[in-house]
């Protein structure tokens, strides 16, 4: 995720203050929260389909990164269709199962907003450096810094995890351990090298909690930045940008009659 950050960063969204995109997915994902109806997450999703050119990312990076979204909003309509809340006139029937015009309209609204709230999301979050966030989150938002650069650490590990894992996988299977004792062997020795990464996680987030604070991590005096991280007129243009998407998105909603906020 790193890479790919770093080298969307070449193009218009990357080099966003990574602020300001967290601010630009907040706005849309609640105001596309407040109401469920086709219309408004269509026209949203609409309109961000055309600003993503300038994400930094490829058609084929995008579709991979998208992919679980391609995968979940259709089977969200599908259930939605036959299991959703009945109203207008019916359009299938047979058995406990009914479709009628409320229920789909109701399974495209939701599957309409899975793409628009989630799309967005992805590309921001995948066009994002952990340190430049993490800089952004103590200088503009003034978050507590050991809570910022604990985070940022605990990211920086998952890719240790992984290569942990690997390893452990590895080792078992140089002892004639592995794939071996069916299912159930399977489960007890996937339980196992839980436990085992458990137990390295845990030796190695005390030895970096001792390292920083080594380091001064743990200072109550007023710490400095090797980095500034800066909030200028790009940042406010993307964050006016998804303010823009949602209004549009609600007018249309609130023109074609389908707005209807959520209650409860």
């Amino acid at each position: 995720m790193t890479v790919l950050a770093t080298i969307a960063t070449q193009r218009a969204i990357g080099r966003v203050n990574p602020v300001a995109k967290l601010l630009a997915a907040v706005v849309l994902s609640l105001t596309l929260l407040l109401s469920i109806d086709w219309v408004s997450a269509g026209v949203a999703l609409v309109l961000e389909a055309g600003l993503l050119a300038w994400s930094g990312l490829t058609p084929g990076q995008l579709l991979r990164r998208t992919a679980p979204l391609w995968i979940a909003a259709p089977l969200a309509f599908i259930t939605t269709c036959l299991y959703g809340r009945d109203s207008g006139a019916t359009l299938l029937t047979s058995g406990f199962i009914t479709v009628t015009q409320g229920s789909v309209a109701l399974g495209l609204a939701i599957g309409l907003r899975i793409l628009a709230i989630g799309i967005p999301g992805i590309v921001l979050f995948a066009t994002t450096d952990p340190t430049d966030l993490a800089d952004g989150l103590a200088q503009v938002l003034r978050l507590p810094s050991r809570f910022v650069l604990g985070a940022l650490a605990g990211i920086r590990l998952v890719g240790l995890f992984q290569d942990d894992w690997r390893q452990l996988g590895l080792a078992r299977r140089a002892r004639g351990v592995a794939d071996v004792g069916g299912l159930i062997g399977r489960i007890r020795r996937g339980a196992g090298m839980a436990f085992a990464l458990l137990v390295l996680s845990v030796r190695r987030g005390s030895k970096l909690a001792t390292a920083m604070e080594a380091r001064g991590f743990g200072s109550d005096i007023e710490r400095t930045w090797a980095r500034p991280s800066t909030f200028g007129r790009p940042e406010w243009t993307l964050v006016a940008t998804a303010a823009l998407i949602a209004a549009v998105a609600v007018v249309c909603a609130v023109g074609a009659g389908t707005w209807e906020i959520v209650v409860g």
